[in-house]
């Protein structure tokens, strides 16, 4: 197993109220890491650890709680009652694992109704989670965000970009970011086997969609990340400090390959596990086309509207069958 496959990057000197672009060196390991891995680690990110242990608390209580009480909740699929199509709670029996999808919280209900837009749901959390624990799921959502759009003007920056241009991606309530619950049961048997190599897991391979994802991962692990070149799997080791970065599909397309998206997959686990990822995506209107990295001006009236790049990157899961 290669040691350090999976860089480190303690982007503490990066957290402060006014953006900075004078912090290169972070700037330049961030780069390489998104270049050369597609993967890393960030310690020094600003969110408190009891936050973190307070979200997973309340990730686990939701899903320990009654079937019927996770129900309420669930996409029209699956609770005939309901109205949201996108968002929300998905079982197991999907593809292994149960899932919480949660949009932003901004949303208001007279915003849905005006814009009309399949992927842009207010979804009552307070059906299945008592309101206090709507309020800090609330503050991790911002907080997560807040960080997230950090790193992509670390990333705007590094390519040479005035980081502001970060506000013509994303724009709150518009935004089709995902805060997302996974919690893997006792597995019976795996949702498939390699046909690289023979491992038994727990999640497919796969790349993720958007800009790229922020994760939190619990001490039971099992994430892989492959090597692009060797095509060998390496571990992402738990470290108690540090949230998990990988780029996505939308940086890769933006990016004309440069930033390319990294296979991933969860092994087998018989253990019960859980992760909360974070899925960073551009406002459901932000044209997607290559001159917003490129030396050009990027030019607003070129290219598909994110949310019809999202909805056909989102074809090969199961869990979006909806």
């Amino acid at each position: 197993m290669k040691k350090n496959f999976i860089p480190t990057i303690d982007i503490s000197k990066c957290i402060i109220k006014e953006f900075n672009p004078d912090n290169q060196k972070i700037f330049r390991e961030i780069k390489k890491a998104c270049i050369e891995v597609g993967f890393f680690q960030i310690t020094g990110h600003g969110i408190n650890k009891k936050l973190i242990n307070r979200i997973t608390k309340i990730a686990h209580n939701f899903f320990n709680s009654k079937k019927r009480n996770k129900y309420k909740l669930a996409p029209k699929k699956w609770n005939k009652s309901n109205a949201n199509l996108y968002r929300g709670y998905f079982p197991s029996d999907v593809n292994g694992k149960e899932g919480l999808d949660i949009g932003d919280p901004m949303i208001t209900d007279t915003f849905v109704k005006r814009i009309k837009k399949r992927k842009i749901e207010k979804l009552n959390l307070s059906k299945s989670i008592s309101k206090s624990s709507v309020k800090v799921i609330n503050k991790y959502y911002e907080e997560i965000f807040n960080l997230s759009e950090l790193l992509f003007k670390i990333i705007i920056s590094a390519s040479n970009k005035n980081h502001q241009l970060s506000k013509t991606a994303f724009e709150r309530v518009k935004t089709l970011s995902t805060l997302r619950f996974n919690f893997y049961p006792k597995q019976k048997k795996p949702i498939e086997i390699s046909k690289e190599d023979g491992v038994a897991l727990g999640c497919e391979t796969h790349v993720d969609s958007g800009i790229f994802t922020v994760l939190y991962q619990d001490r039971k692990g099992g994430l892989q990340v492959q090597n692009r070149k060797n095509k060998k799997w390496y571990n992402v080791p738990f470290n108690k400090s540090a949230l998990i970065v990988n780029t996505g599909l939308a940086l890769e397309y933006l990016t004309s390959g440069k930033y390319k998206a990294t296979n991933h997959r969860v092994l087998w686990n018989k253990q019960k596990r859980l992760s909360i990822p974070f899925f960073f995506e551009p406002s459901f209107d932000f044209k997607m086309n290559k001159t917003f990295f490129s030396k050009t001006t990027y030019d607003k009236s070129l290219g598909i509207n994110y949310d019809s790049f999202l909805k056909n990157s989102l074809k090969k899961f199961v869990e979006y069958k909806r």
